[in-house]
C-alpha cells in the first residue's frame, strides 16, 4: 500500500512538472492573403467584390473564426503560439477548401455568394475537378490569392500580422462615423441582448453578457442606450485602430492600406492600383465590370446600390438635389434627439477628427 501511494504521488508530481508544449504550424499553403476589414457600414461589401475581381483573387469569405481567435487573444484567454498557429491553419484550410469548391456559398441572394462574384464559373468547375492531393500542386501554378472579410479586426489583430507576415495585405476600410451610425444601431446594438443570431464574442459584467470589445469601458456601455453605445463603439474602435495601425507597421512591417470610403467611391483608381501592386495582381476588364456593378466611381459618396439588405440595415438613397453636407446632416439627425449631450459631443468631435485625419472636406454640420 505504501509503495502504491508513493508511486501515485510520484506520477502526479511528474504530471505537474510536464512542460506545456508550444503549438506550432510552420508549413503554409496560402502564399498571399488579402483581408478587407472595417466597422459595420464602412463599405466592406462594396470594396471586397471589387478586390475579388482583381486577377487571381478568390471569392470573398467571411472569417468569423479569425475574429474570435483574436478576440480571445486580446482578452488574454489564448496564448500567442496558439493564436498564431490557429490563424495559419485557418487560412490554409480556407484556401484548400475554396480550391475544391467546399465551404463555398451558392446561396443566390447573399453578398458573398458565387452568383455575386465576378468570375462565378470557376467555382462550378471546381465542384467536378480533382481535389485532395491535387490541390497543393495547383497552388504554385495558379497563385490564388485568398480574400477574407473581417469585422473590426485591426485593433485586436496582432496574431494575424504575426502569423502571416509578408504574405498578408491588410485593407483597412474607414468611413465617416455619421454614415455608419444607423447600421450599427440597427444591426449590432439592437441584437446585443436580444438575438441568438448575434455570434460575436461576449463577456460577463454585472449579470450582463456584453460584447468583448467593451472590456475597459463596460460600465459606460451598460448604462448607455443603443444610440449612445453605437457612438462610443465607433469612437473607441477608431482611436484603437489608429494606434494599432502604426504599431503593426513598426513591429511587423505590416502592409496596411487604409482606404477612406469617401475618397475611394469618387476616385477609386489610385487605391485599386496600390492594392493590385501589393498583391502582385492586376486590374482587368473583369475588375472594371465589377466596379460598374458597385456604382464606382460615383458622384455622391452615399449613392450606393439599392439592395434589400442595405435598406434593411438602414441605408437610404440620397435625396434629390442633395450634397455631401446635407447627407451627413440627415445621418446626424437620426441620433441627435436620442442621445445625451455627452454622447453627441463625442460624435461631433469624432466626426471632426475623422475629417481632419483623412482630409474629408465637408462643412461643419453642427446645428
Amino acid at each position: 500500500m505504501e509503495s502504491f501511494i508513493k508511486d501515485t504521488v510520484n506520477a502526479m508530481a511528474a504530471q505537474m512538472n510536464l512542460k506545456t508544449p508550444e503549438v506550432s504550424r510552420s508549413k503554409c499553403l496560402a502564399q498571399k492573403i488579402v483581408i478587407v476589414d472595417g466597422q459595420g457600414g464602412c463599405g466592406k461589401t462594396m470594396l471586397a467584390p471589387i478586390v475579388s475581381a482583381l486577377d487571381r483573387v478568390e471569392l470573398l469569405s467571411y472569417s468569423y473564426e479569425t475574429e474570435h481567435i483574436c478576440g480571445l487573444w486580446k482578452l488574454k484567454r489564448l496564448d500567442d503560439d496558439v493564436a498564431v498557429a490557429m490563424i495559419r491553419m485557418i487560412t490554409d484550410l480556407k484556401l484548400y477548401n475554396t480550391l475544391m469548391g467546399r465551404d463555398t456559398n451558392f446561396r443566390v441572394p447573399d453578398l458573398s455568394s458565387v452568383f455575386n462574384d465576378a468570375k462565378p464559373w470557376r467555382y462550378f468547375k471546381r465542384i467536378i475537378s480533382r481535389g485532395d492531393a491535387a490541390v497543393p500542386d495547383r497552388i504554385p501554378k495558379e497563385r490564388p490569392i485568398l480574400l477574407l472579410t473581417t469585422h473590426t479586426l485591426l485593433n485586436i489583430g496582432e496574431p494575424v500580422f504575426k502569423a502571416l507576415g509578408d504574405r498578408l495585405v491588410f485593407i483597412d476600410m474607414v468611413r465617416h462615423p455619421l454614415h455608419m451610425i444607423k447600421q450599427i444601431v440597427l444591426l449590432e446594438m439592437d441584437q446585443v441582448f436580444s438575438s441568438a443570431r448575434n455570434f460575436g464574442l461576449h463577456i460577463k459584467y454585472k449579470g450582463h453578457e456584453i460584447p468583448y470589445y467593451t472590456h475597459g469601458w463596460e460600465e459606460l456601455f451598460v448604462r448607455s442606450n443603443k444610440f449612445e453605445r453605437a457612438i462610443y463603439f465607433i469612437d473607441h474602435t477608431f482611436r484603437a485602430n489608429l494606434k494599432a495601425r502604426q504599431l503593426m507597421i513598426d513591429r511587423y512591417n505590416a502592409n496596411i492600406i487604409t482606404v477612406p470610403f469617401e475618397h475611394f467611391v469618387l476616385e477609386p483608381m489610385p487605391y485599386l492600383e496600390r492594392i493590385a501592386q501589393a498583391l502582385d495582381s492586376k486590374i482587368t476588364s473583369t475588375t472594371r465590370r465589377m466596379m460598374k456593378k458597385q456604382n464606382v466611381p460615383r458622384k455622391l459618396s452615399s449613392e450606393g446600390r439599392s439592395l434589400k439588405i442595405y435598406m434593411r440595415n438602414g441605408w437610404e438613397p440620397p435625396q434629390k438635389g442633395s450634397n455631401e453636407r446635407k447627407e451627413l446632416e440627415r445621418c446626424r439627425n437620426f441620433v441627435v434627439n436620442e442621445v445625451s449631450a455627452e454622447a453627441l459631443a463625442t460624435l461631433d468631435q469624432f466626426s471632426a477628427d475623422y475629417e481632419k485625419q483623412y482630409a474629408i472636406h465637408f462643412q461643419n454640420i453642427k446645428e
